[in-house]
């Protein structure tokens, strides 16, 4: 994969950073949609395919972008399809921090040093070309407005950006209400950014990690008792190590 084009998790990102304060929009549920837009970045890539509500790794090679290679390689060691929804709720220590350094060694933001309550040191994020967010914005508007099928890669970040609750920051108030229902709607144009968006939503929801399972017949079920199954576990990025209470903080 080239490094001219921007991958999802930067553009959803960079739709969430306000130009003005430096923090991001929604940062719980956007470390959700993070994890889900590296899965719809791969399948783009040729790499990994929907399986139902799972998701298989159909070509292994490396993508040529750290961040999704790991993303890849743990996805590849399950050895057999996952659940969309395990992959996104599992922990994922440190993957907006990862995507915010990224863009600053790519000149696309700085960080600003400063101060939580006068002590804890705290570091916000200022776009350096906001050309570039105006361009990812104008993909959406333009999806919104004209109601034209946009291209996978647009619907996929409209489906996340509406699946991490970024509508009422990109369109707020009771004048942004239809666009935020368009947005919504835009989730139907594509298969992948539609199965992790939703993926997403149910994880913010709790909805149950692992799907129904038909009753058993009353007899087995009175041998062997109810059965239980354990969450099927999940990663998205190696854990890193926890910092001492003094250390800095992103603003969100």
């Amino acid at each position: 994969m080239g490094r001219s084009r921007r991958t999802l998790p930067e553009e959803l990102l960079l739709l969430a950073l306000d130009p003005t304060t430096g923090t991001t929009a929604q940062p719980q549920s956007l470390d959700l949609g993070l994890a889900g837009a590296q899965l719809v970045e791969l399948a783009l890539a040729g790499r990994i395919a929907p399986d139902g509500d799972r998701i298989a790794v159909v070509a292994p090679r490396p993508t040529g972008d750290p961040t999704l290679d790991c993303a890849l390689e743990l996805l590849r060691r399950r050895g057999a399809p996952v659940r969309a929804v395990n992959w996104i709720g599992g922990p994922r220590l440190g993957l907006r921090q990862t995507y915010l350094s990224h863009l600053e060694r790519c000149g696309m933001v700085h960080a600003v040093a400063g101060q939580m309550c006068g002590v804890l040191p705290t570091t916000r994020y200022q776009a350096t070309d906001t050309a570039i967010s105006r361009e990812i914005r104008a993909r959406l508007d333009s999806a919104i407005r004209t109601g034209v099928p946009p291209d996978p890669r647009t619907a996929a970040l409209a489906a996340l950006a509406h699946a991490v609750g970024l509508g009422k920051h990109l369109y707020p108030g009771n004048e942004g209400r239809s666009s935020r229902s368009r947005l919504r709607d835009l989730i139907r144009h594509d298969p992948m950014g539609g199965l992790v968006a939703h993926a997403v939503m149910d994880v913010q929801n709790g909805v149950a990690a692992q799907p129904r399972r038909s009753p058993a017949p009353a007899g087995r079920q009175a041998a062997a008792g109810p059965a239980r199954s354990a969450p099927e576990p999940a990663r998205g990025v190696p854990m890193q190590p926890r910092r001492g209470s003094m250390a800095r903080v992103v603003a969100h």
